[in-house]
C-alpha cells in the first residue's frame, strides 16, 4: 500500500492569476460511495478556507469510480493552509483517503486569468 503525503514547496511570487488545483483519482473496488463522501467533505472544508474561491468534486459520468477534484485559490499560500487544515481536522480523525484509492492520483496546478474566473463565478451566481 502507498501513503499519500503531499508536501508543498511554497515559492513566493507575485501573480495576477488564480491557481486551479486539479486532482484525478480512482477508487478501489467497492469504495466509490465512501470516497465520494470523503472527497466532498474535504472540498467543503476547502471552501471554508479564506482565499479559496470555490471547490468541488465530480464523479465520472461512466460510473467507473473516477473522480475529478478541483479548487480555485487566490495564491499558493492558501493551498498550503487548506492542506494543513484538512490534515488537522479530517485526516487525523478518518485516516485520510489513501486506503480508498486504487492508485496514486494525478495532481496538477494551473494558472487562471482572474478575469476569466470572475466571469465564471458571476455566471454561476446568476444561474
Amino acid at each position: 500500500m502507498f501513503k499519500l503525503k503531499i508536501k508543498y514547496k511554497v515559492v513566493i511570487m507575485k501573480s495576477t492569476n488564480y491557481i486551479l488545483e486539479t486532482v484525478v483519482c480512482s477508487s478501489r473496488s467497492g469504495a466509490d460511495a465512501r470516497l465520494h463522501r470523503m472527497l466532498s467533505t474535504r472540498q467543503l472544508l476547502r471552501r471554508r478556507t479564506e482565499g479559496c474561491l470555490h471547490a468541488w468534486v465530480s464523479r465520472s459520468s461512466d460510473g467507473t469510480g473516477m473522480f475529478l477534484v478541483q479548487a480555485i485559490y487566490s495564491n499558493r499560500e492558501v493551498i498550503k493552509n487548506a492542506a494543513a487544515l484538512i490534515e488537522e481536522k479530517l485526516d487525523t480523525h478518518d485516516g485520510g483517503i489513501e486506503s480508498l484509492l486504487s492508485g496514486p492520483p494525478l495532481i496538477g496546478y494551473f494558472d487562471l486569468e482572474k478575469e476569466d474566473v470572475n466571469v465564471l463565478i458571476a455566471e454561476n451566481n446568476h444561474s
